[in-house]
């Protein structure tokens, strides 16, 4: 009698048995599965992290560069015909990115000495900058755009005398990045420019080609 209820218990742990031992192979085959998609997930995520990380430092937006190349007073040699003075502007934009464009919505430049606004003026039509080129922008700012009386016109002539008079240049422009069919809002950019110019109301050598600072606001 106890032995055939010993047969009677084996057998019914054997029955027990197969099942658990089905359930924890089905267990960890569902565990290896999904740790392998869980892999694969974690590859793709780094994959296009690494690709998106690429595509940002490629194409995010850098600040235009502007330079200065000439800048002059013809008049200033001039004691008594402030009237008849002009300021030529000669700067150059520089897009410096390789897939970027810039849309230029307006550009308008200010002269100004001691802080004081002499005359500010539009400088260039809308136009678009296509990558990794240099557009000129020149002109010339004459009576109707300058705001220059005779007490200024004297403090001109008192620095010319020690030999420089210093003026700053100030260039706004509204402007859109765009890459492919896509546009960024507009952002409206400042360069300040600082330039000196010598007794005949030119340039001095020191100042030419200098790198102007360039900020959003």
């Amino acid at each position: 009698m106890c032995g055939s209820n010993k047969q009677a218990s084996e057998h019914i742990k054997r029955q027990h048995t197969i099942p658990y031992y089905a359930k924890r192979v089905r267990d960890r085959c569902t565990t290896r599965v999904t740790k392998i998609l869980c892999a694969i997930f974690l590859c793709l995520i780094l994959v296009v992290g690494v690709i998106f990380f690429i595509l940002w430092l490629s194409l995010r937006p850098h600040r235009p560069r502007f330079y200065i190349i000439d800048f002059s007073i013809p008049g200033l040699n001039q004691h008594s015909e402030f009237e008849n003075a002009q300021i030529t502007l000669n700067v150059t934009a520089r897009n410096p990115h390789q897939h970027i464009g810039i849309y230029y919505m307006s550009m308008v430049g200010s002269i100004f000495y001691e802080d004081q606004n002499m005359g500010s003026s539009p400088l260039m039509d809308p136009f678009y900058q296509e990558p990794k080129t240099t557009t000129i922008v020149y002109h010339t700012f004459n009576v109707a755009t300058l705001t220059v009386n005779s007490r200024r016109w004297k403090e001109f002539m008192d620095n010319r005398q020690q030999g420089t008079v210093v003026f700053r240049i100030d260039i706004m422009a509204v402007i859109r990045f765009k890459v492919s069919t896509w546009g960024s809002k507009h952002h409206k950019m400042h360069a300040n420019c600082d330039v000196a110019v010598g007794q005949d109301g030119s340039i001095l050598p020191a100042w030419k080609n200098k790198k102007c600072p360039v900020y959003f606001t």
